[in-house]
């Protein structure tokens, strides 16, 4: 008996053990099943986890490789990140949690009208986008607690479920503050349990001291690699007193695009061919100060150039299920410089067919009489390949059509004459007479 009960308290044990991974299996499924599919950051005015992946705000743990996953459980105020957490989505980045009055830096902003723009690397279904901002007195050298901002949003946009779009902005209007203040925005997820948190260091003036000196300008704007739609600018890096967050490239007076403040090229693309165009680039730092313009290169691109490369030879042509009548091709494909427009099918030197494909079913053939069979290539300028590989085939000799008759088995497919006209079994049966062709449709089609 007490062996017995050994076994049993052995047993229980391995069931308690297996019971125990099992719900912690089912834990992790459930917390990650909860997760949006959806992720997201500010970028202008930049926030914070945005400036650490510019390497602006330094020491900022893993966030820099991944400022879009600042999520976390919906429904703030009342729900949502811990207080002292709310920076970190919950501490998910615990070092974006470090609060002091000069520990991030800050973007210049004003009251009034101002746009947030969101890069969303990935959409899904939204609630709603909230804005809150701290009060005039918090505490910037305490941790941000609810009760640091003021919890009614100055900006709240019901986006009734749809999707955003991979770029997408608010445009709000920001209550009037002085000095370093946090702006709090939360993306709310539809069909999740969670939203994502973006903080934003502004400083409005009036309060702690203001970066407002500006870039200098980027030097040697060079171009290189110019084709008919295409070129590539280079340029020294601008220095800083706090540090470069973007370069904007321009075309003329049009902005033309935006790098991150640690990268010196940009590639130009779909550019119009025989045409002239002046660039220039700016700086801009984490306080928006824009820099002077680096010098302007001007540059035509080159002429078109026709197309005179034809495409390659199609391979492998085959052919398959040969009948009396007809014939199935099939080859590989060709390259070509630009692309291939279609395939021709020739019998010997005669074009039997045109095709975008890399089958076609030869029809119309005459029974057991022997083809030969070629396949050629060609562009949209009319450059044409060299010939594929030749196949020679063989059309089966024609069925045998004997005259219907009484009491004959026939299967499905059989072919008859009957007074002059040929016809095809729809289905296997035995005819009776009677049942002449004519007379029964539902067993004999016309041919």
């Amino acid at each position: 008996m007490l062996a017995y009960n050994r076994l049993s308290i052995q047993l229980m044990q391995k069931l308690l053990i297996a019971s125990g991974v099992m719900l912690a299996l089912m834990f992790v499924m459930l917390v990650f099943s909860s997760k949006a599919y959806a992720h997201g950051y500010i970028d202008s005015p930049s926030s914070r986890a945005d400036l650490c992946a510019k390497r602006v705000n330094k020491n900022c743990g893993s966030i820099i490789y991944e400022p879009q996953s600042l999520e976390a459980y919906k429904g703030f105020p009342a729900a949502g990140p811990a207080d002292g957490k709310i920076a970190s989505a919950n501490g998910a980045f615990p070092e974006l949690d470090q609060q002091s009055s000069t520990r991030w830096s800050k973007v210049n902003i004003s009251p009034g009208t101002t746009t947030f723009h969101w890069t969303i690397e990935a959409n899904h279904a939204t609630t709603s986008w909230k804005y809150y901002i701290t009060k005039q007195d918090w505490n910037p050298n305490a941790p941000l607690t609810r009760d640091s901002f003021d919890l009614t949003p100055f900006c709240n946009v019901d986006y009734k479920g749809k999707q955003p779009p991979h770029s997408y902005s608010d445009t709000c209007n920001v209550p009037s503050r002085t000095g370093y203040q946090v702006i709090l925005a939360v993306w709310e997820i539809a069909d999740t349990a969670n939203a994502f948190y973006n903080v934003i260091d502004v400083d409005f003036g009036g309060g702690s001291p203001v970066d407002t000196i500006p870039p200098t300008a980027p030097t040697n704007l060079a171009v290189s690699n110019i084709t008919a739609t295409s070129a590539s600018l280079t340029w020294n890096a601008s220095t800083d007193n706090i540090g470069v967050t973007d370069y904007k490239i321009y075309k003329g007076s049009t902005l033309a695009a935006t790098t991150n403040g640690t990268t010196l090229t940009y590639n130009l693309t779909g550019l119009t061919a025989n045409t002239s165009y002046t660039y220039t680039v700016r700086a801009v730092d984490a306080a928006n100060n824009i820099s002077a313009n680096s010098n302007a290169v001007t540059f035509t691109t080159q002429a078109p150039q026709p197309d005179v490369v034809p495409p390659t030879a199609p391979t492998y042509l085959s052919s398959s299920n040969i009948t009396d009548a007809s014939v199935k091709l099939s080859w590989g494909a060709s390259t070509d410089n630009v692309g291939v427009a279609g395939y021709r099918i020739y019998n010997g030197t005669v074009l039997v067919a045109t095709t975008s494909g890399l089958t076609y079913n030869v029809t119309g053939l005459t029974p057991n009489t022997s083809y030969t069979f070629t396949v050629i290539a060609f562009d949209a300028t009319g450059n044409v390949s060299p010939s594929s590989n030749a196949v020679s085939v063989k059309t089966a000799p024609a069925p045998t059509v004997a005259p219907w008759a009484p009491n004959t088995s026939y299967t499905a497919g059989a072919l008859v004459t009957y007074d002059g006209q040929t016809y095809e079994a729809r289905v296997a049966h035995t005819s009776l007479v009677g049942w002449e062709p004519p007379n029964v449709p539902a067993l004999w089609l016309l041919k």
